[in-house]
């Protein structure tokens, strides 16, 4: 059971508390497509360094989660074999034979089931833990997160996972218009860019936290050390 008590987390624009019962971790597109090397993402050119500096903070801040009894969410990227749920308007990014459902290093790009749509090892769900699949950027657009959350009567969710500006921004946009209350953790959240990382975490603390909060990690962890049943 998740421990009844108020933590208050250094943060920017200001400290951000929050209720442990009422909070998940939400953990965004941790898959070997874009994390691996020699995967999709560096096919791409990409720097996947960028985004695996985020494995090891996070998996503290998931142990930590798990410790405390906090709701886990993992959400995945990806699309049904057919395509039938990848509009053509994404289909038709990037360069032929580089596109979503494409053969790729780990199997068709970005196809549920195949070996590089699934999460990293070391941030691997645990039994319990709901993994969320999703066809678009952001984690509410067409599936059941909003419904998961709301029968566990979260308010709160610390935000981690790839890409800062792409997925991890669409999710925390979505979340604010419905009423959550986000953290998103600098040092768990990254870019093949990283001035896009930089600004991206500006603007969502920008206007007195306009879509949310940001903190390091380890400012949040010594918070949760703080937490008593």
């Amino acid at each position: 059971m998740a421990h009844r008590h108020l933590v208050q987390v250094p943060a920017r624009p200001a400290a951000y508390a929050f209720e442990p019962a009422t909070t998940a971790l939400l953990v965004i597109d941790m898959q070997r497509d874009f994390l691996e090397p020699g995967g999709f993402g560096e096919s791409l050119g990409n720097d996947v360094s960028q985004l695996r500096r985020t494995i090891d903070p996070l998996r503290r801040v998931l142990a930590a989660a798990r410790a405390l009894g906090l709701t886990v969410v993992h959400t995945r990227e990806g699309h049904l074999p057919d395509l039938s749920d990848c509009p053509p308007a994404k289909r038709q990014r990037g360069a032929p034979s580089r596109r979503i459902g494409d053969p790729g290093p780990y199997g068709r790009i970005l196809i549920r089931g195949e070996y590089g749509h699934d999460i990293v090892d070391e941030l691997a769900p645990v039994p319990g833990e709901p993994v969320i699949d999703k066809p678009g950027k952001g984690a509410f657009y067409a599936t059941e997160l909003d419904g998961l959350l709301g029968e566990r009567s979260i308010t709160s969710l610390l935000v981690t996972g790839v890409t800062t500006e792409v997925c991890v921004h669409t999710t925390v946009r979505e979340a604010n218009d419905r009423g959550y209350e986000c953290l998103v953790l600098a040092d768990c959240v990254g870019s093949y860019f990283p001035q896009f990382h930089t600004v991206g975490l500006e603007m969502i603390a920008a206007q007195g936290g306009i879509f949310g909060w940001v903190a390091d990690s380890t400012d949040l962890l010594a918070a949760l050390g703080t937490a008593t049943p």
